[in-house]
């Protein structure tokens, strides 16, 4: 396989949502819990999340000053920081994220101390490549103006060595990696809530695709751990 085999985790409603306001509720804080020690049990080289996502799980909707980098020109070369054993992969087109660190601050093993690796397009501003360097946050191009995700998941592995990686939202980014027949596994952890009709699906946008079940765990609250493997 020329990528890294790539298994769906996430947590949903009964309802097959994945983000809203469901997720304070406190009937799903056992199923959190169990969600982030599956995370920690697959011991993938990586995981990967939308710009959305991250912006909520980790950079706190900074936005990063550019003026001083304005005068930069950087070439569309992808840019390798550094090895790690761990990486954060952020699917930012346009290059939004306002990473402070290179690496991703988080208390919980299975994400903190990760190297960010952002996945952009090539109509990215030199400004912001410029303050990625900076800051030594790897970065890799994967299209002019559309997302390549198979070109990006081929970059990722020849170019950091990433094997297995975890795919873990939202619904966009979910929906481009099944739309193109790049998603191995699925790994839900189900809360039994049914969400509100402002929650968004586990996919965005998909062809249909059919999994075979290859595990099923009851979990604490009424939980329930499904993980399905595609179908060839």
């Amino acid at each position: 396989m020329d990528r890294p085999y790539v298994i769906c985790h996430m947590l949903t409603s009964i309802d097959g949502k994945v983000t809203g306001d469901f997720l304070s509720h406190d009937y799903c804080e056992k199923a959190i819990d169990a969600y982030y020690q599956i995370n920690r049990d697959l011991k993938a080289d990586a995981f990967a999340c939308g710009r959305v996502t991250m912006e909520d799980s980790f950079t706190n909707h900074k936005k990063v000053a550019l003026s001083r980098y304005k005068s930069r020109k950087v070439p569309r070369v992808d840019f390798v920081a550094m090895k790690a054993k761990r990486y954060a992969v952020a699917f930012d087109r346009y290059g939004k994220l306002g990473w402070t660190s290179s690496t991703i601050i988080d208390e919980d093993p299975g994400y903190g101390g990760a190297h960010i690796i952002e996945v952009l397009l090539e109509n990215v501003s030199d400004a912001y490549l410029a303050y990625l360097k900076t800051i030594k946050v790897s970065y890799i191009f994967a299209g002019k103006d559309e997302m390549d995700v198979s070109l990006a998941l081929k970059k990722l592995k020849d170019l950091f060595g990433i094997k297995k990686l975890l795919l873990e939202g939202g619904s966009i980014i979910d929906g481009a990696f099944l739309k193109e027949n790049l998603v191995d596994e699925l790994s839900l952890v189900v809360t039994p809530i049914v969400a509100d009709a402002s929650s968004k699906p586990l996919f965005d946008a998909a062809n249909m695709q059919t999994f075979s079940l290859l595990e099923l765990k009851y979990l604490k609250d009424s939980s329930v751990y499904l993980r399905y493997k595609l179908t060839k």
